[in-house]
């Protein structure tokens, strides 16, 4: 391990427990490529120099626990990105949690570290920058879509509300930045954003940035680099799947069927089947008529939607790792197999795995294992342990957004969510089951009608910043333009903020 610490914006100490490791006057970044070419099997660590003393190497090994981790800590209750970036950028990855591990591609000077062979691998690749927060920003929101896994992480150091600052926000270095790393309309977009809703002219920030080039990288960049975790995660090896079902009794069959021929079996599967008839009764016999290699626990319910039959579901688990499965879906018989391989090797606890339709065309899929800023709940593998005390809100049923809802709960809980590419799920998208009975919504007889859908608005009014949401009216303004028959933009705007009021209105008694 080597520990380069600095102080205004140059490296002053170098410590290195084989030999001493000279460097130059040239800026930070410069300096860590140097030491990564010479030193190509080391962590290398990077620390402000007033924190020395508050370094708590003995997480490194824990923090860093395979070689595609990077991970900083700001001290400072700013950033050097102003928070207009939020009017651009609507990932959850920039709402930060700084007591808890979180996923950010906002990395910091002030603390952190990377492997020297990602260090390596970038090298030329990716421009160093005399501003070593900004260079870090740009490496990791660069390198983080080639699936390099970069947190902040409050393990890093000891006693760290002792050492509070404050970056001095640049609006330059943010115009420069989205020019840099998103396509070239957010600049105009961010300019018309802070000027519609903070009343502000960023006229020179913003021809600033017009002279940067886009920057990018390679998505397979980084598969040469061969990762094996060192953290535990899997003690049991046990897993539970959970299926809500409701009116699809063949298809339900044939994924338990896919369950049975599993290499790897599961201990319970969790069937909770739904029918709003009060006269009904439960239609899947071969549950009770077939011999199953598991245990099938089945809860049938006259209260129709996916978040309660997923919140029961949830309550019945009994073992290390919980499949959240559809009831439309088919796997391969080695998918659990490979599935808790993959949460070994990686150390992950939340996986969403890629679920594509038949004939899906190879070209459009996901190639990367990737930090992601949404979650699956047809489609993944997490950890019992850690949603104990999370649970899907029902205040989305019947609408959109319980799954993004959930992952922004789990992250907020200190726990990441990879994307995988494979093992593969087919998603056969079944037809609606033919006893649903469509729910009339609340605000459907509103003679304005909500602009977006009041889940959508309450997903994001939960988990979004004001800048963020703002960011998003503006979009879905032009956006939904030409999708609708109000042509006379007067007309049209005038309207559009009627149901956008509606929508905030319906949102906020969701929310209640």
């Amino acid at each position: 391990m080597i520990i380069v610490y600095h102080q205004n914006n140059k490296i002053v100490e170098v410590d290195f427990c084989e030999e001493n490791i000279l460097f130059s006057e040239k800026s930070i970044a410069c300096n860590l490529f140097q030491i990564a070419e010479k030193y190509p099997q080391e962590l290398i660590i990077w620390c402000r120099l007033d924190l020395k003393s508050n370094l708590n190497t003995n997480k490194f090994d824990e923090i860093f626990h395979h070689k595609k981790i990077t991970a900083s800590y700001n001290v400072s209750v700013d950033s050097l990105m102003s928070e207009i970036i939020g009017y651009v950028d609507e990932s959850l990855f920039l709402n930060i949690k700084k007591d808890i591990n979180y996923p950010t591609w906002m990395m910091s000077g002030d603390v952190g570290g990377i492997h020297a062979e990602v260090l390596n691998t970038l090298n030329n690749k990716i421009k160093v920058d005399v501003n070593f927060d900004f260079f870090l920003h740009s490496m990791a929101k660069l390198a983080s879509l080639a699936g390099l896994f970069c947190y902040s992480e409050p393990l890093l150091i000891k006693d760290v509300l002792k050492n509070k600052g404050k970056h001095k926000r640049n609006n330059f270095l943010t115009f420069r930045f989205v020019k840099q790393h998103y396509k070239t309309r957010w600049t105009f977009l961010l300019f018309l954003n802070v000027l519609l809703y903070e009343k502000k002219i960023f006229f020179l920030p913003f021809l600033y940035s017009i002279w940067f080039k886009k920057r990018k990288l390679d998505g397979d960049l980084l598969d040469k680099i061969k990762v094996q975790s060192t953290k535990k995660t899997i003690d049991k090896k046990t897993i539970d799947i959970i299926i809500p079902t409701i009116g699809r009794k063949k298809y339900l069959y044939d994924i338990l069927k896919d369950l049975s021929n599993q290499t790897l079996l599961p201990e319970n599967v969790i069937i909770v089947e739904q029918n709003s008839d009060l006269n009904s009764s439960s239609e899947l016999d071969y549950l009770v008529n077939e011999n199953w290699l598991f245990n099938i626990k089945h809860t049938f319910t006259k209260q129709t939607g996916a978040c309660n039959a997923r919140n029961l579901a949830l309550k019945e688990v009994e073992s290390e790792w919980i499949f959240m499965a559809d009831d439309d879906i088919r796997i391969a018989n080695d998918f659990l197999e490979k599935a808790l391989g993959l949460i070994e090797n990686e150390g992950a606890e939340q996986i969403t795995f890629g679920c594509y339709e038949l004939n899906y065309p190879e070209y459009k899929k996901e190639k990367q294992k990737i930090q992601w800023d949404n979650f699956g709940s047809g489609c993944s593998v997490v950890k019992a342990n850690n949603i104990k005390a999370i649970f899907y809100n029902t205040s989305f049923e019947f609408g959109y957004g319980e799954d993004s809802d959930f992952g922004a709960q789990l992250r907020n809980s200190g726990f990441d969510i990879i994307y995988a590419p494979k093992p593969e799920i087919i998603h056969l998208k079944a037809p609606i089951g033919g006893f649903r009975t469509k729910p009339i919504l609340a605000w459907q007889q509103d003679k304005i009608q909500p602009k977006p859908s009041p889940t959508v608005m309450l997903y994001k009014i939960l988990n979004l910043k004001q800048q963020q949401l703002n960011g998003y009216q503006t979009v879905l303004f032009f956006k939904f333009y030409k999708e609708q028959n109000i042509k006379n933009p007067i007309k049209y705007f005038l309207n559009f903020r009627k149901q956008w009021k509606v929508s905030l209105f319906w949102a906020k008694k969701l929310k209640q």
